[in-house]
């Protein structure tokens, strides 16, 4: 059973996955994307991290998507613009090196993989689960946790302040 949900979630993952890189119109390609986010997340279900699929929801799916979506609303990309762009011979030629010198970095990079079964006597399934992350993050990585907390509110601090205006200054 769980070996055919997994089939079906990466065929359903590499579908929406091509047909992001497929899709003429940018929108319908976000919401591949935001599908395929989605489906990136069973899979981690399906490996017993919940957590790492409640992030990739939340922050991915949530946050980065309707990041992009107003970018490409902001642009406001017209089907006039699209005909304008042609990509040249020279560019295309480009894109194919680039592409195929990606593929031999990859296929480099994975000829001397050894896949190794897991240990079922060391094994421990509940080591993805929230509260265990937690019990180590709150003890192992109290200080480095700390830091980052200290690091984002100086930021957010930061932030605030070079987007507040003063009164009498003016911005271009």
């Amino acid at each position: 059973m769980t070996e055919n949900l997994f089939y079906f979630v990466a065929s359903l993952t590499l579908l929406c996955a091509l047909m992001v890189v497929i899709s003429k119109n940018p929108v319908h390609s976000v919401l591949f994307l935001i599908i395929t986010f989605f489906t990136i997340s069973g899979h981690y279900i399906l490996l017993n991290a919940q957590f790492l699929a409640a992030v990739n929801i939340i922050v991915y799916a949530g946050a980065i998507m309707v990041l992009f979506l107003f970018v490409i609303m902001f642009l406001n990309v017209s089907k006039n613009a699209e005909n304008e762009a042609k990509s040249s011979f020279l560019t295309k030629l480009a894109g194919t090196i680039a592409g195929g010198m990606l593929f031999v970095v990859m296929i480099a990079a994975l000829k001397d993989v050894s896949l190794a079964g897991a240990n079922l006597d060391t094994y421990n399934s509940q080591v993805g689960m929230v509260e265990n992350l937690g019990l180590v993050l709150f003890t192992d990585y109290l200080l480095p946790f700390e830091l980052s907390a200290v690091l984002f509110l100086v930021a957010m601090v930061g932030a605030v302040m070079l987007g507040k205006k003063e009164a009498g200054e003016q911005h271009f």
